[in-house]
């Protein structure tokens, strides 16, 4: 339903009569999204063996990569003909994507013992919060690559509309290995330590174009945050995983919480950032010193946090 719904947004878009009826579809295109975020991922990590479980991650969010990839391709491409083509487009490849994967979805469900009252409580509560808000600080990072960065190479560096897609490119091709090479190194040295070490690379990665912004550099960086971008979602499931071992029903809940507040603070990054760039006077450098910095609290937030875990009573138990 979800899959068609986003579907059926790309189509209603290719006719905006007014502002509200191009809000209410792209809404519904966020709300779709969201969901299968939520959902994709549970339905089928449910069926794989606890130890694939990283690389499998990374298969499914590498998706997510390869439709930055195929849109920073096809967009420019039917663009040439129509803005109303160009959605029109979109719709049918969503459309045929939607048919093809139509009957992937795993048809048994994986039984789950309901909740007993030594288990009712989901442990380390503390520290999923804080996972929480490191994911949410993680999507602040992001938005100057995802929405500013075609612009940043277009206006501010004078290259034009088409270098900054081809850095988009690169930044989907990086998005879509990222998930992989990240959930192949957590299946081995632990979610935890991967979700670190992605932080502060994607701190590196997102500061680079406010400090040297020449080509080289730009599709190391482009490469870098669209990796973690898909790579960090890939681990963040997988630490919760670790968190609440053998319990597949809060993980689903936990999961579903931390995609909500990514949602909700990327969306509030958005227009933040938008009228910071706005009120600086087009100031594209202190964008990416924003999410360097949000990434980077990210990072030290999960450090303490780890800390406070182990001395807690739960912990020592």
């Amino acid at each position: 339903l979800m899959m068609l719904i986003a579907t059926a947004a790309f189509f209603a878009c290719a006719w905006p009569l007014d502002f509200a009826w191009f809000f209410i579809w792209r809404f519904a295109a966020g709300v779709a999204g969201g969901a299968l975020m939520v959902l994709a991922a549970p339905a089928v990590l449910a069926h794989v063996p606890p130890s694939r479980r990283g690389l499998a991650g990374g298969v499914i969010f590498m998706g997510i990569g390869v439709g930055v990839a195929a849109s920073g391709t096809l967009v420019p491409m039917l663009l040439r003909e129509s803005l109303q083509q160009t959605w029109i487009g979109l719709g049918v490849a969503s459309l045929l994507i939607t048919a093809i994967a139509w009957t992937g979805w795993p048809r048994e469900s994986v039984s789950v013992a309901s909740a007993t009252p030594s288990d009712s409580r989901i442990p380390k509560q503390g520290r999923l919060r804080a996972l929480y808000v490191e994911y949410a600080l993680n999507a602040v990072g992001w938005v100057p690559h995802m929405i500013f960065l075609v612009d940043f190479v277009a206006r501010d560096l004078h290259r034009g509309i088409a270098a900054g897609s081809h850095y988009w490119v690169v930044f989907g091709l990086g998005a879509t290995v990222g998930p992989i090479l990240t959930g192949y190194f957590a299946d081995r040295a632990g979610f935890g330590t991967a979700l670190r070490l992605a932080f502060l690379i994607e701190a590196i990665a997102v500061a680079i174009p406010a400090i040297v912004p020449d080509p080289a550099w730009l599709i190391a960086s482009s490469i870098g945050v669209g990796a973690f971008l898909t790579g960090t979602v890939t681990l963040v499931l997988g630490r919760i995983g670790e968190l609440l071992p053998n319990l597949p029903a809060q993980q689903k809940a936990a999961w579903t919480a931390a995609t909500v507040f990514f949602a909700l603070s990327q969306a509030a990054a958005a227009y933040g950032l938008s009228f910071l760039f706005a009120w600086s006077d087009e100031n594209y450098s202190l964008l990416f010193f924003i999410g360097t910095a949000a990434i980077l609290v990210a990072l030290v937030i999960d450090i303490v946090a780890d800390v406070l875990s182990e001395r807690s009573p739960e912990a020592q138990q």
